[in-house]
C-alpha cells in the first residue's frame, strides 16, 4: 500500500479530521486515535437515527474503521509522557482543536517540531487561526449558513436550503489529506517535516470557486436564483430538476431549441440562444408543465438516444437496485472483535486497479493501549 509503514496520530473527533485520517488509513498508514479516557471521540455517542454497532454509533465506525485507539488524559503526567513518546515516533499528527488549544496542552507546533523535526503537523479549524470568527463553533451547518452555500440552493423566493450532507467537513478533511501528502513528498526529498492547516470556512469558500469567481467579476449585488427548477445560479435553461408524472428528471446543459424538437414543445424555438439565460424561468416553466404529463422513463427514452444530458432522480433504494451500483462494489462489510458485522461504504480510490477495503471495524475505546504501551517500552 502507498502509505504502508507510516504512523498517524489522530487527535481529532467528529468528521473533518477523522475523515482525513480514514483516507490515510485506507491508503495503508497505521492510524492511532488518541482519545480522552472519559468517552473518547464524541462521535462514538452520535447515534444518527438510533443506529449503532459494537457499542458505538454507525457514524463512528464508518469514519474510524481500521484505526487503533489509545486512551489518555493529557493533563495526567504519565499519560502525557506516553503521548509525547508516540509523537516522537509518529510521521503525522492530526488535530481539530480550536486555535490555541493544542498550545495549552503542550502539543503546539513549536513544541512538537522540536521533539520530532520530521513530523507532519496537520490542523483543521472552523474559521482559521485569526479574525473575529476564530472562536466560533466549527460546525458544518453553521459554516454552510455563513459561507453562502445554503443560500445557493432552492428556488428564488424559497428559504435557504443546506446540503443534506456535511460537505464542508468532508471537503476540509480531503484538503487536509492533500496537504499532508504534499508534505510527505517534500519530506521524502528534504527529510524536513512541516505544518498544514485548513479550515471549514476556507474549504467552503473554495468549494464555491466557480460561482464566486464569476460574482467577483460582475457588477451585481447577488446573482438571482431561478424561480423554476433552480440548479445553478449562473447556468442557462434547462439546467435543473423537473417533476414528471411518476418522479423527477434532471436536465443538464442542452440546446433549448433541440429540446423543443425532441419533446414536442415547439414554443421553445421562439427563444434565441442568447436568451436562454435571461429567459430561463420562462423556458423552465414551459418544460415544467410539459414534463409533468408523462413518466420519467418516457422522457429518458427520447432524450438519452439523442445525446441529451439527463438522468432520473433516484433515492437510495432505487440507486442500489441499479446494476451500475452493483458494478462499482461501493459497499463493504466491517467486522467487530466479536464477529458482528456492519455494512458501510468503502474507500473510493483504486490503486493499481484494485479496490481498497478495510474490513476491521473502528476500535473500542483504548482497545490498543496495552499493545502500544509495550511498543513504547521496547
Amino acid at each position: 500500500m502507498p502509505l504502508a509503514g507510516l504512523t498517524i496520530l489522530d487527535f481529532s473527533q467528529f468528521l473533518a479530521g477523522p475523515s482525513c485520517a480514514l483516507r490515510l488509513a485506507d491508503l495503508g498508514a497505521r492510524v492511532i486515535k488518541i482519545e480522552r479516557r472519559d468517552g473518547g471521540d464524541a462521535s462514538r455517542a452520535l447515534f444518527l437515527a438510533g443506529v449503532g454497532f459494537d457499542g458505538a454509533s454507525a457514524l463512528f465506525h464508518t469514519i474510524n474503521r481500521g484505526k487503533e485507539s489509545y486512551a489518555a488524559d493529557l493533563k495526567h503526567p504519565d499519560d502525557f509522557a506516553a503521548v509525547l513518546r508516540l509523537v516522537a515516533r509518529a510521521d503525522v499528527l492530526i488535530h481539530n482543536f480550536r486555535p490555541g488549544i493544542m498550545e495549552r496542552l503542550g502539543l503546539g507546533w513549536d513544541a512538537v517540531r522540536a521533539l520530532n523535526p520530521r513530523l507532519i503537523y496537520a490542523g483543521v479549524s472552523g474559521y482559521g487561526p485569526e479574525g473575529p470568527w476564530r472562536d466560533r463553533p466549527g460546525q458544518d451547518l453553521l459554516v454552510q449558513a455563513l459561507s453562502g452555500i445554503a443560500w445557493l440552493s432552492g428556488d428564488a423566493g424559497d428559504p435557504p436550503v443546506p446540503a443534506g450532507l456535511s460537505i464542508t467537513d468532508m471537503m476540509a478533511g480531503a484538503q487536509l489529506c492533500q496537504g499532508i501528502l504534499a508534505l510527505l513528498v517534500r519530506r521524502g526529498v528534504t527529510s524536513r517535516g512541516g505544518r498544514v492547516d485548513v479550515s471549514l470556512m476556507e474549504a467552503a469558500i473554495d468549494l464555491q470557486f466557480e460561482h464566486l469567481s464569476v460574482h467577483l467579476n460582475r457588477a451585481e449585488p447577488m446573482p438571482e436564483r431561478s424561480i423554476v427548477a433552480n440548479g445553478n445560479v449562473y447556468l442557462a435553461a434547462p439546467y435543473g430538476l423537473y417533476a414528471t408524472a411518476d418522479g423527477h428528471i434532471a436536465l443538464a446543459m442542452a440546446p433549448v431549441d433541440r429540446l423543443g424538437e425532441l419533446l414536442g414543445l415547439p414554443e421553445l424555438a421562439d427563444f434565441a440562444p442568447d436568451t436562454w439565460y435571461v429567459e430561463r424561468d420562462a423556458i423552465k416553466a414551459l418544460l415544467r408543465d410539459h414534463l409533468a404529463a408523462r413518466d420519467t422513463q418516457h422522457w429518458l427514452a427520447i432524450l438519452e438516444p439523442a445525446g441529451i444530458w439527463c438522468a432520473p432522480v433516484l433515492d437510495w433504494p432505487a440507486l442500489m437496485s441499479e446494476p451500475a451500483f452493483a458494478a462499482l462494489g461501493a459497499t463493504q462489510s466491517i467486522a467487530a472483535s466479536d464477529g458482528a458485522t456492519m455494512l458501510t461504504t468503502r474507500c473510493p480510490i483504486r490503486i493499481d486497479g484494485a479496490i481498497l477495503t478495510s474490513p476491521r471495524a473502528a476500535p473500542r475505546l483504548g482497545a490498543n493501549g496495552p499493545t502500544i504501551d509495550q511498543e513504547l517500552a521496547a
